[in-house]
Order: structure tokens, then sequence, then C-alpha cells
């Protein structure tokens, strides 16, 4: 077993606050079923998260599920993201969706680039 595989087998925690703030939105997005977590190549430090509402479930995906949220990440994603916890702040600075992600070697200011 190589390295990416024991990475994705971590798989990814989701906050409180982060299940009810997904929970909530979703709630308000008829037709909508879960929030999905991608990892794209780009952004400032060569990869970046996208956050979308989805409609319905891909055969790839992995579901993580806590208090009536529900996040889908795909498999190949996941290789990237494993052992990632995904939150919600609410600071002074603003509300937003962080990923602390133990994989990422660098990332820049706007908190959605990194680099493994």
């Amino acid at each position: 077993m190589g390295a990416d595989a024991k990475t994705a087998m971590k798989g990814v925690d989701l906050s409180e606050a982060a299940a009810k703030r997904i929970a909530r939105i979703v709630a308000n997005e008829p037709g909508k079923i879960a929030l999905r977590v991608s990892v794209e190549g780009g952004g400032c430090s060569g990869f970046s998260y996208k956050f979308d509402l989805v409609d319905s479930r891909n055969e790839d995906d992995v579901a993580i599920e806590r208090d009536g949220a529900t996040v889908l990440i795909d498999d190949l994603s996941l290789i990237y993201m494993g052992g990632s916890v995904i939150d919600f702040v609410d600071d002074l600075m603003g509300q937003s969706f962080q990923i602390r992600n133990p994989n990422a070697v660098a990332s820049c200011g706007c908190g959605t680039s990194f680099s493994v």
C-alpha cells in the first residue's frame, strides 16, 4: 500500500460548527442534498479547494455525515485531504469554511490555496 492510499484512509473530519452551518445552508436550498468539497489544480499555491452545493452523489464520492449535514469528497480529492478537518469560522475577519490540512506544506493568504 502506497503513501497515497494510507493518506486517503485517514478520512476527513467535520467540526460541529461546520456541520451546523452546512445543514442550515442545504436546508435553505431546494433540491440540494450536500456540500461537495473538491481539490483542483491551480490557485496561487498549486491546488485550491472548491465548494459546491449538489443535488446528487457520484459513485466515487465518500460521504462525511454529522449532525444532519453531509459533505461529499471524491476519491481523487480525498488523497490530498486525508486527515483534514473542515471547520466553519465566524470572527471579526468574516465567516468562512476553513480546511486544516496536515498534508499542506504551504498555503496562501486567501486560505483556499495550498501545496503538498
